[in-house]
């Protein structure tokens, strides 16, 4: 592996012309792809084979018209007067005819006829179904139906609700902060802006061909609207690590008196090895997410993987073309007269990371059983961690969404915000009559449903609808139990041909929910089991991948512990932009593990390769922890801040799920990368000695031998032209 990649680094760095070129034509390319064939991005979150998408395909088969979008207008008349004042009245007929112009509304349906009035008569709900599916629905429609606000006046109240409202979250200003944030600590990490600015660059081209590669996906497949924020948030974030830690390496070797091109392919060989192996593990934790079965997250974790093999094979093929550009301007202006010509190497000093390395491995015990204990502490609130689907309680306080849903809660109570559909098809009219009648009888021995009532049918009458109205919100977990009882009472009736399930938004978000939980043990096993393989083949070693499993499971800990605590129980959630606490969106978790497993292990490659390293060439193993930790702490400090500022920025995002995301993995990214990989790994490898890299003799001989510590490359070795070697290899 080292190898091969010391020559592709040669190569790079000898034909940076044609490489820069390659670079430029695919980003072109893929620009003009994006821009001429790029479709839209969908805002669904179905999954196949769940009894609610089953019901939602009957329907869009036998009643069309009822398959598509739902959404309730809330109108309110002013204090002192009801829906049944005549001015107020008036109001309400301006507003259902307005309403049934909004492009792609099937129908506008107004309070009096649905008997949608509060019993106060000061509240009532205008019914509005669309002729496709929230996420099918254009930018023109969504938008009117939003500005139906505009119709409120003296005499009425007008608030345009339900998921239409959200639309796909939407990049902004917000992000250009962490990107700010990481250009400043570049700067101060490498005292050169022509180093900050080349990493910066390097990591933007990345982004920018797969961003754009992504778009160009949407004209052949459909694509979930969070995935583009994933994937820049990833892609920024790597991309940046990665040109960070080979730069980084060339710079240390450049004032050490190594010739630039010697010490790019050098860069490329070593640095560039973990980089590999490191985008290898994020790869796998993210395209992993595909064995979940669930087509919105697949998308989300393939776009995001894409991204980061981009950011990847810039850092290896760009990134030493670039480093071959600036030659030693790459290093400050002090330390450039140091270089392969100069008399002696630039002189160097141990900095903190050596002092702070020799203090975990003196008090190793204490550190270990503190980081353990503390973790450990800071993952408590998971135990009361809920999940659900988002709805319009966790929007943005001042939305149009957030404002119906509080409306509609106060006059018809919470439930009313996420009624249930109860699909009864049978081969005839007369028998789908009949189990509408049993439907009906049986919600009412249930204390948590306040009402029920027929909808409409097919037009033959064999297939009919009955809408059913809980007595808490779609995200409780009361509803979801509901549920599920009512499916366990229901299913007696499936007989002689007859097929009742429930479907709506509520019901496919608690399928959506129990379908993730399901998969997640076999997700982390499949993931969990790919990446310690990865890590046995890089560092031949039996404890120090299970040591980085294991840590792993302290950083998932705690983060997910701090990320209740502020989301859900409320903890300092004003700092943070959080209106109202409540569950966490249900695939947090799995998207959180799969993201921060594939981060843990690139701070685990960083590092303990870089002590493999000293050890292999002959270093004590607790002075290769040392020196590991010493040479590297720096740089994994300056990779850490910038990961967590990029993503800090999307903590700004009003978006409740991205803004959760962002949250989390940065907290999840600070607490490994100075509590567990900075910390917690080397007091461990101290404490277990030599016996860390002990491995197996039979298990050694049947190992391919990938080399990322560079062992068979020789200082004294003479340089080869790279285009013949790249030839032979």
């Amino acid at each position: 592996m080292a190898n091969l990649l010391y020559r592709l680094g040669r190569f790079s760095y000898q034909r940076r012309r044609l490489v820069a070129a390659i670079w430029t034509f695919v980003l072109v390319l893929l620009g003009v792809g994006a821009l001429t064939l790029g479709g839209q991005t969908a805002n669904t979150f179905s999954i196949p084979g769940t009894e609610s998408q089953r019901a939602l395909d009957a329907l869009a088969k036998d009643m069309p018209a009822a398959s598509g979008a739902t959404a309730s207008v809330v109108v309110k008349a002013p204090a002192g007067k009801t829906l049944m004042d005549p001015a107020v009245k008036a109001a309400v007929g301006v507003t259902v005819a307005k309403v049934a112009k909004v492009p792609e509304v099937a129908g506008a349906v107004d309070p009096y006829t649905a008997k949608a009035i509060s019993q106060d008569g000061s509240t009532g709900l205008i019914q509005v179904s669309f002729t496709k599916s929230a996420d099918q629905l254009s930018k023109e429609s969504t938008t009117a139906y939003d500005e139906l606000d505009s119709l409120s006046s003296g005499d009425l109240q007008v608030v345009p609700g339900g998921a239409v409202v959200g639309g796909p979250p939407e990049i902004g200003s917000t992000e250009v902060i962490g990107v700010a944030i990481a250009a400043i600590i570049l700067i101060v990490t490498f005292g050169s802006l022509v180093a900050a600015g080349m990493t910066l660059l390097t990591a933007l081209i990345g982004v920018l061909a797969g961003m754009a590669g992504l778009f160009l996906v949407t004209a052949f497949t459909e694509v979930s609207s969070t995935a583009p924020i994933l994937a820049l948030m990833l892609g920024l974030a790597v991309g940046i690590d990665y040109a960070l830690f080979i730069s980084s390496r060339h710079r240390s070797q450049l004032a050490e008196g190594m010739d630039p091109e010697e010490s790019v392919a050098r860069a490329t060989a070593t640095a560039g090895s973990a980089v590999l192996f490191a985008g290898a593990t994020v790869v796998i934790a993210l395209a992993g997410l595909s064995l979940v079965g669930v087509p919105f997250l697949t998308a989300m974790g393939l776009a995001a993987a894409a991204t980061v093999l981009t950011a990847v094979l810039v850092a290896l093929t760009l990134l030493p073309a670039m480093l071959g550009f600036v030659g030693n301007r790459v290093l400050p202006r002090k330390l450039r007269h140091h270089g392969a010509h100069a008399a002696e190497p630039a002189p160097t000093k141990e900095g903190f990371g050596f002092r702070w390395a020799r203090l975990v491995t003196r008090f190793r015990v204490p550190i270990v059983a503190l980081g353990i204990l503390g973790l450990g502490a800071l993952a408590l609130p998971v135990r009361d961690m809920q999940l659900a689907m988002p709805d319009g309680a966790t929007a943005t306080e001042n939305s149009n969404q957030r404002i119906a849903y509080d409306l509609s809660a106060a006059a018809f109570g919470p439930g009313s915000n996420g009624p249930l559909v109860v699909v009864v098809k049978t081969p005839n009219a007369q028998q789908s009559e009949a189990l509408v009648g049993q439907v009906l009888g049986l919600t009412k021995n249930f204390k948590d449903i306040v009402a029920a009532q027929p909808g409409p049918a097919s037009e033959n009458g064999a297939t009919r609808l009955v809408s059913v109205i809980p007595a808490s919100g779609p995200a409780s977990e009361q509803t979801s139990d509901l549920v599920g009882d009512l499916r366990d009472s229901l299913k007696p009736l499936s007989v002689n041909g007859a097929d009742i399930s429930i479907t709506g938004n509520t019901a496919i978000g608690v399928d959506v929910s129990q379908k993730l939980t399901d998969a997640l043990p076999t997700y982390l096993l499949v993931v969990i089991g790919l990446s310690f393989l990865l890590l046995l083949l890089a560092f031949r070693s039996i404890l120090v991948p299970l040591k980085a499993t294991l840590g792993f499971l302290l950083t998932i800990g705690a983060t997910f512990g701090i990320t209740v605590g502020v989301f859900q129980l409320g903890w300092g959630a004003a700092l943070f932009g959080v209106d109202s606490p409540g569950p966490l969106v249900s695939f947090l978790p799995i998207i959180m593990m799969g993201i921060l497993f594939g981060l843990a292990m690139d701070y685990e490659v960083f590092i303990v390769s870089r002590v493999r390293e000293e050890f292999v060439h002959g270093k004590h193993a607790t002075e290769a922890t040392i020196a590991g930790v010493g040479h590297g702490a720096r740089v994994v400090t300056a990779a850490a801040l910038i990961m967590a500022a990029v993503f800090a920025g999307f903590i700004l995002v009003h978006d409740p799920i991205i803004k959760t995301i962002g949250f989390g993995l940065t907290v999840g990214v600070l607490i490994d990368a100075f509590v567990v990989r900075m910390t917690v790994v080397p007091a461990v490898l101290s404490l277990l000695g030599d016996r860390a890299w002990w491995f197996p003799k039979w298990l050694d001989k049947i190992t391919p031998k990938v080399d990322i510590e560079g062992e068979s490359l020789r200082v004294d070795e003479p340089a080869k032209p790279a285009e013949k070697d790249l030839v032979e290899a």
